[in-house]
């Protein structure tokens, strides 16, 4: 399998890539990291409760402090099964799965205030907005720094 393989299985679940990667320690720590996080932070209950349209349940169920290790945890699992496949061996490739943990974590502590349109979005889908910002800064930053 390709590197950009691996990353998609690491995006259906952290760890599903470094299995495949044969990595099976890496891969096992990542799977349980994702679970501990997941039922500490209610997160099943929370994308249950958003795509119900209940955003202020979602709000009211969030554990912040577990839920905010979620991005760091999930796209670092990403940036490791797509590197140790092969990926990423242009300079500085990390930058855009770097700054959009950064993104997605800065947008799940305001995601309980912050309206577009007027619309609440709530702890799960206005993080998830928040990667398309993190993906286009990592991208620009890595391709100004790769010029230098």
């Amino acid at each position: 399998m390709n590197p950009k393989e691996k990353l998609l299985w690491s995006i259906a679940l952290p760890g599903f890539g470094q299995l495949l990667n044969r990595k099976y320690l890496k891969g096992i720590l990542f799977i349980i990291l994702e679970f501990t996080i997941n039922v500490q932070s209610h997160f099943n209950e929370l994308i249950l409760f958003s795509f119900n349209g209940d955003i202020e349940k979602a709000i009211e169920h969030t554990e912040y402090q577990w839920l905010m290790f979620y991005p760091c945890v999930y796209f670092f699992a990403m940036w490791d099964a797509f590197k140790d496949a092969g990926g990423g061996k242009e300079p500085y490739s990390f930058l855009p799965f770097v700054f959009s943990a950064y993104s997605v974590t800065a947008g799940l502590m305001f995601s309980a205030k912050v309206k577009i349109f007027g619309i609440l979005l709530g702890t799960v889908w206005f993080p998830m907005l928040c990667v398309i910002p993190g993906v286009i800064l990592g991208l620009l930053l890595k391709k100004f720094l790769g010029k230098g």
